[in-house]
C-alpha cells in the first residue's frame, strides 16, 4: 500500500510547478529539514505525502498572507500553521499547542480541542485557502470562507502540511486558483536591508 502512495506521490499528475519552468521559481517551499520522520516532499518542495507535518522553509512574517493546498490525494491530513517547536511527526493538525489547523475530519484543533466543526466535507480536489494577519487564521474551501476565525495566535508561525493514510498534499504559493481575500497575497521572504 505504501508503495503505490509514493509512486502516487511522484507521479506528475497535474504537476503543481509545471508552469514554473517559464519563470523565476518561488524560494518558498516545504522544508526538508522541518518535516516528521516519515514525511516525503517532491515536486520541487510543493507536494507532500507519507506520514506526519512538514512545514514551510519561512515564516509568515508580512502583515496579511494567503497561500492555497489542494487535496491531491485524499487520505487523513491537515493544513494550517505551526511553530517549529510543534510535534512534526503526528498527522493531526492542532494536536498541541503549537499548531492551529483544519483537519480532514472537518475539524479545527488547537492543544487538542475542538475550536470549529465545519458542515460541509473537504473533498479529494478541493483547494483550502489559508489567511493569516497575525489576528486571525482563516480558512476557505473552494474560494468560501468557513466563518470559524482562530484568534489568539502570537508566536513564529509557518504554513504546516499533516499527511497520512494515503493523503497527497499540494502547496499553491502564487497563481492562486481562488482570489485571497482583500488586501492578503502571497507569502513574502523577509529581506534584510543590510
Amino acid at each position: 500500500m505504501m508503495f503505490c502512495c509514493l509512486r502516487n506521490c511522484f507521479n506528475g499528475f497535474g504537476l503543481p510547478g509545471a508552469k514554473q519552468s517559464q519563470r523565476e521559481i518561488n524560494p518558498i517551499s516545504l522544508d526538508t529539514s522541518h518535516m516528521g520522520h516519515e514525511v516525503v516532499i517532491v515536486m520541487n518542495g510543493l507536494r507532500v505525502c507519507g506520514q506526519g507535518c512538514a512545514l514551510t522553509n519561512v515564516p509568515l512574517i508580512q502583515s496579511k498572507s494567503y497561500f492555497e493546498v489542494k487535496i491531491r490525494q485524499d487520505g487523513v491530513w491537515a493544513v494550517g500553521l505551526a511553530t517549529r517547536s510543534s510535534d512534526l511527526n503526528t498527522a493531526i493538525g492542532g494536536n498541541d499547542t503549537e499548531s492551529w489547523a483544519l483537519n480532514s475530519d472537518g475539524i479545527i484543533r488547537h492543544n487538542k480541542q475542538e475550536l470549529y466543526k465545519i458542515q460541509n466535507p473537504v473533498q479529494e480536489g478541493d483547494i483550502i485557502g489559508v489567511s493569516f494577519d497575525h489576528v486571525e487564521l482563516n480558512f476557505y474551501v473552494n474560494g468560501k470562507s468557513i466563518d470559524a476565525p482562530v484568534m489568539g495566535i502570537k508566536s513564529t508561525t509557518y504554513p504546516a502540511l499533516y499527511v497520512d493514510d494515503g493523503a497527497i498534499l499540494d502547496l499553491i504559493l502564487q497563481d492562486f486558483t481562488h482570489s485571497p481575500p482583500a488586501g492578503f497575497e502571497k507569502i513574502m521572504v523577509e529581506q534584510s536591508l543590510l
